[in-house]
């Protein structure tokens, strides 16, 4: 009986061994199979993930001044247009298209002082807010700030309410007492834009300030600042924009900004 035992252990275990090997030779071909594919497999991920970092790249790039004029179908040269939003550090350079201004470039303000608020007088390191321009007089290719422009600050309205200062620009250089300076990069694009309009079809570049986008929501929440009246003067131009896509004919009547439709 024992050596029964014995000999159904010794078959059971030569059993074992064989589907072992057998296992084992699987395995290997299965590992085989995988070691020859592997190389298809990490060439389609490497380009996978030069397709995405392609695309990355492309998103990232930020279109040239050139290919947003082309996507407008817009020249340098054509009608520009300036706004500036002080709590937001944004400066909107807007083009003509057709019977209106189309957003060109939405840029980052590198620095500005003050608060909200208009400028009082000189050396109070504010920036101005209200209704400006530029003419060719006030372009200043040769400006110690890289590249600058004059908006003409105080204009009919600071005047009649006592304001004072003088040298109020946009320009480069990245510091500001009082202006609004770009990056030299970026000021080099501004400055280009506005000089050709200037001595191709305008005699003026109208740059408006606003302490916010003067919106509905934003004019209630900051409702009891002191300023709260003449912002809603300051609403009125922001609003004749806003609905006609052409920047008003700005006047001063009783102290007061004035808004109708510029006379061609």
């Amino acid at each position: 009986m024992r050596y029964i035992l014995l000999l159904i252990f010794l078959i059971v275990v030569t059993i074992f061994v064989e589907l072992g090997l057998v296992l084992d030779e699987i395995k290997i071909e299965t590992l085989d199979t995988i070691s020859k594919d592997s190389n298809i497999t990490t060439k389609s991920i490497d380009t996978n993930q030069t397709i995405s970092k392609s695309i990355e790249s492309k998103i990232d790039r930020e279109p040239t001044i050139y290919e947003q004029l082309s996507t407008l179908g817009a020249s340098i040269g054509d009608p520009v247009f300036i706004r500036i939003f002080k709590l937001t550090a944004e400066l909107e350079l807007w083009i003509k298209v057709g019977d209106r201004y189309q957003l060109l470039h939405n840029y980052t303000i590198c620095r500005q002082s003050g608060y909200l608020g208009p400028k009082l007088k000189e050396g109070d390191l504010q920036g101005p807010e209200g209704f400006y321009y530029v003419s060719r007089a006030r372009l200043n290719p040769n400006s110690k700030f890289h590249l600058s422009f004059n908006i003409g600050y105080p204009n009919k309205y600071d005047r009649i309410h006592h304001r004072t200062g003088s040298a109020l620009m946009i320009h480069g250089d990245c510091v500001s007492v009082g202006c609004f300076a770009m990056t030299d990069e970026k000021i080099e694009e501004i400055y280009e834009l506005v000089e050709k309009s200037l001595y191709s079809t305008e005699k003026i570049v109208r740059v408006h300030i606003f302490p916010f986008r003067m919106t509905d929501k934003n004019m209630l929440y900051y409702r009891d600042r002191k300023w709260y009246k003449f912002w809603q003067n300051l609403k009125e131009g922001y609003d004749y924009f806003e609905e006609n896509g052409i920047p008003p004919n700005v006047d001063v009547v009783d102290g007061r900004y004035t808004f109708g439709d510029i006379q061609l």
